[in-house]
């Protein structure tokens, strides 16, 4: 039985309800994702070949849009990279156009370098950064073949760190590390991600450090840090006379309780980066399958774009029905 502990009390919380108001325009969207020429654009067609190179080296047959538009094809529909090169080979075929088409094995080394936008937010205004992590398994042996034949080691995986605008769902920062870094040392480097002017930041209880606070007021000073203190919090010695933002959120938690601080801080929208989380988990899925790291990066950071495309062709709207 699920959540046995606590099953006298969560009868108590009924489940929430949603409609969604653009029904049409949602289903639109998610057919489109699907289709070939939202991923294989005119822009793509035309920037194919790349450009004369004017230093020293070998001159590279594909343009970085070409790569990027392959391993895009390839991240959106699950496929390895032989296959990825037959999708290439089929489409160009089916247009009528004499290209070139990358195999696998360049596919793999221009990974190690390919260089991909970064996200731009589309919201308006200042953004409120919804932070967490998860966990992407590598590629190798599974645990299935690990329990039968009892290997030294089990598999290794990674974890992503992500920011997320609340606004419009969009993956804003990533970063991917070993499975045992700390979520809050990396909470700079997403910073340096954003661009645009921050509102908030959101995270769960592994961000409640000092040096989080100090980082965010460093770059966003007017930033409002939105992080649940934990349950052995106290006040600091100057919260009667100059209270921090942990301070008060102490004082709310102990003036109205968690729940009630959760509304008033608006720490509730952090649900949206779970989420972010399970929508990359279920379209793009939850491994890696580059071996090295660098290509890993660029994995994760095609994927990122791939995802933020899908939002921008368009996204449900729902309302709570109460």
């Amino acid at each position: 039985m699920p959540f046995k502990a606590n099953a006298a009390r969560r009868h108590h919380i009924p489940k929430q309800r949603h409609r969604v108001t653009n029904w049409a325009e949602d289903d639109a969207a998610l057919r489109r994702r699907g289709s070939l020429t939202v991923w294989f654009s005119e822009e793509a067609i035309a920037a194919w070949r790349a450009e004369p190179r004017t230093t020293r080296g070998g001159q590279a047959h594909y343009s970085a849009l070409a790569i990027r538009t392959a391993l895009t094809l390839r991240a959106v529909f699950r496929l390895a990279l032989r296959q990825t090169e037959g999708l290439i080979g089929s489409i160009l075929q089916l247009l009528g156009l004499d290209l070139a088409v990358p195999d696998h094995s360049t596919l793999s080394r221009r990974a190690e370098t390919l260089d991909v936008p970064k996200p731009c937010p589309s919201s308006r205004g200042s953004v409120h950064l919804l932070v967490d992590s998860t966990g992407l398994r590598l590629c190798g042996p599974g645990e299935w073949l690990i329990e039968k034949h009892g290997t030294q080691r089990r598999r290794s995986w990674r974890k992503l760190h992500i920011g997320v605008d609340a606004e419009t769902g969009e993956i804003l920062a990533s970063d991917l590390t070993n499975c045992d870094v700390d979520d809050g040392s990396q909470v700079e480097p997403l910073l340096n991600q954003i661009t645009g002017p921050l509102a908030s930041f959101i995270g769960d209880g592994a961000y409640d450090q000092a040096d989080i606070y100090g980082a965010v007021a460093k770059q966003h000073p007017d930033a409002d840090v939105i992080v649940p203190p934990r349950s052995t919090a106290v006040l600091s010695e100057t919260a009667e006379s100059a209270p921090t933002q942990r301070d008060r959120h102490l004082q709310c938690i102990a003036e109205h309780g968690r729940m009630g601080w959760q509304k008033r801080s608006g720490y509730t929208r952090r649900a949206l980066v779970e989420a972010a989380i399970s929508r990359l988990k279920r379209v793009i899925g939850n491994g890696l399958r580059s071996r090295t790291e660098r290509r890993r990066r660029t994995e994760v950071a095609i994927a990122v774009y791939a995802l933020n495309r899908m939002l921008e062709l368009g996204r449900p709207r729902s309302v709570r029905i109460t």
